[in-house]
């Protein structure tokens, strides 16, 4: 199962979640519409975001409807803002010793 941010770095992915996060709950045929890749391609980057918890799927019908999974979105967020901490936090290091040395 690959993780979240391996689903993630494939900017055709996040593309695809960026898509079902604006227009909410899509069909496959109507993503594969979207894109300039293969319909098998999408299909691939629809089961590596589904296996990655990222996006829900149902069948309706002949349909396949995907969408985000809120939650998953979240981890993503959460994980973002706690390592931004982090890099604001090096940043102020990194200024504070190059103002020393200007002295």
């Amino acid at each position: 199962m690959p993780s979240i941010f391996a689903a993630l770095s494939d900017p055709h992915r996040l593309d695809i979640i960026e898509t079902l996060m604006r227009d909410g709950e899509t069909s496959a045929g109507s993503i594969f519409d979207m894109f300039d890749i293969s319909g098998p391609a999408v299909s691939r980057h629809l089961s590596v975001l589904h296996q990655a918890g990222l996006v829900n799927r149902k069948a309706v019908g002949k349909q396949r409807l995907y969408s985000v999974r809120p939650e998953a979105i979240r981890k993503v967020s959460d994980w973002t803002l706690d390592h931004r901490s982090f890099w604001e936090a090096s940043i102020d290091r990194i200024e504070a010793a190059l103002n020393e040395d200007e002295k």
